[in-house]
């Protein structure tokens, strides 16, 4: 069989395609530019290397942080035109602000319009070729599961919202099939006979093994897998594209072999990385404290109308090494909040006060554990740290809960930035998955995108 693979990009590849493509049209368009004779205010040449380069940091920071590197909101072409006019305006006004670095304001003003517009069309231009072309039915994945029909419903679901461009065209059985076999009606079913007539007649380009015990796959099936192998086919474990497009650790998918999927980071145990994490974490807990002193009147006045009582608050929660501590916050919720007892916070939860609702969703009440990140109880990132009565509860449901404990708990995570609040159990199940993750993979750049994200958090007022 000679299979005619059909062209598609990787998730890491269109990432990189869509920021270097973006510095590359920004940089021809100014390039176009100077070919305007009154156009003076960014020269296109090596005198102003340093000024072309901080326009690509720009461009590059502030387009992640207004997510025009996410591929589900790229792959639309209204949420993408707001996100470029946001990325494009902040960016020329910190370029203008740093008239040390960047050129120094023309005497005719009108050229910062010219500037302006260059570098909102110019990307404008190359994301709607990237939505019409690369975007289209074309470059598409083409992915055909190979697993039993029980996993195949939670699969579809979860791969099919992560990557507009991964599309799983059906599956096949990998258990012996009877007339009394469950059947999965939400996805096409491919007759196990047929696999490799099905690779070729719809352009597979990827097969994914979702099988919790391989010795369970039937014998035909599993000589076509090993077949395809040989052939330099592309066949890949789920957990393994689960990880790699959800930026989560497939739990619920752990059996006796758990092991396999927790090689923790070397991170863990580099002192290097633990010294700049401490570094770091002095430092910006220093800088908020002082920015807390300086917006502390507007907050007790805000405290005082809003709110009607105390404005600190603290309560036990659980650190590194299952460690309790005591967490201080800004008080956003009534007096006496949990007098029926202890509950999940949920989304427009009703004990939340009018002032309370602004500190969460502009992450103002987090200000106060910038002490607790000073004293060494908390770090900048990492888990969020849970209070003991809903440790206890998760633990004894959610396999591995506890690990998420082997690290400081943080101010912002990879869960807060990636997932919603959490207000039950699967919602805890969620944000374990990507703590995990975050343990897992932990790094310098990680932590760098994490921060970046929770910018984006803020400025978009999505704090809860």
């Amino acid at each position: 069989m000679k299979h005619k693979r059909g062209i598609h990009f990787e998730v890491s590849e269109r990432k990189v395609l869509l920021r270097v493509a973006d510095l590359i049209i920004v940089f021809f368009a100014i390039y176009c530019l100077n070919l305007y004779p009154e156009f003076e205010y960014l020269y296109f040449g090596k005198d102003n290397i340093v000024a072309l380069i901080l326009l690509g940091i720009y461009i590059s920071i502030f387009g992640t942080i207004f997510e025009l590197y996410d591929l589900q909101k790229a792959s639309k072409l209204d949420t993408t035109f707001k996100n470029i006019v946001i990325t494009t305006s902040t960016v020329v006004l910190f370029y203008l602000l740093t008239p040390v670095l960047s050129p120094y304001l023309p005497e005719e003003r009108i050229q910062i319009a010219y500037f302006y517009l260059a570098i909102l069309m110019s990307i404008l231009f190359w994301r709607f070729i990237y939505i019409n072309l690369i975007g289209s039915p074309r470059f598409y994945k083409r992915v055909l599961i190979v697993g039993e029909t029980s996993n195949i419903d939670g699969l579809v679901k979860v791969f099919g919202a992560s990557d507009p461009n991964y599309k799983i065209i059906g599956f096949i059985n990998s258990e012996v099939s009877t007339n009394e076999s469950v059947k999965f009606k939400g996805l096409k079913e491919f007759e196990s006979k047929k696999f490799l007539e099905t690779i070729e007649k719809e352009r597979i380009s990827e097969v994914l093994v979702a099988s919790f015990n391989t010795e369970t796959i039937i014998a035909e099936v599993y000589h076509d897998l090993i077949m395809l192998l040989e052939r330099g086919f592309k066949i890949r474990d789920y957990t393994q594209v689960y990880e790699e497009l959800l930026h989560r650790v497939p739990i619920q998918f752990v059996g006796k072999d758990f092991y396999k999927y927790f090689p923790f980071s070397r991170s863990n145990e580099n002192k290097l990385y633990i010294f700049f994490q401490r570094t770091f974490d002095i430092v910006f807990s220093v800088l908020g404290l002082f920015i807390g002193i300086l917006l502390s009147p507007f907050i007790l006045i805000g405290n005082i109308i809003g709110n009607k009582g105390p404005l600190f608050y603290s309560q036990e929660r659980i650190g590194k090494n299952s460690k309790p501590f005591r967490i201080i916050k800004l008080r956003t919720m009534v007096v006496n909040a949990e007098k029926d007892g202890i509950k999940w916070a949920k989304k427009n939860d009703q004990r939340i006060t009018a002032f309370g609702r602004f500190l969460r969703r502009s992450r103002l009440d987090e200000i106060p554990q910038f002490y607790n990140v000073l004293k060494g109880e908390m770090s900048i990132i990492g888990p969020r740290p849970e209070r003991p009565f809903f440790v206890s509860e998760l633990s004894s449901i959610i396999p591995f809960y506890e690990t998420r404990h082997i690290i400081k708990p943080g101010l912002t995570g990879w869960a807060q930035v990636s997932t919603r609040y959490g207000s039950s159990v699967d919602d805890s199940l969620i944000k374990l998955q990507y703590d995990l993750y975050y343990i897992k993979h932990r790094s310098v750049f990680l932590d760098f995108n994490i921060a970046i994200k929770t910018l984006s958090t803020i400025l978009y007022y999505r704090g809860q």
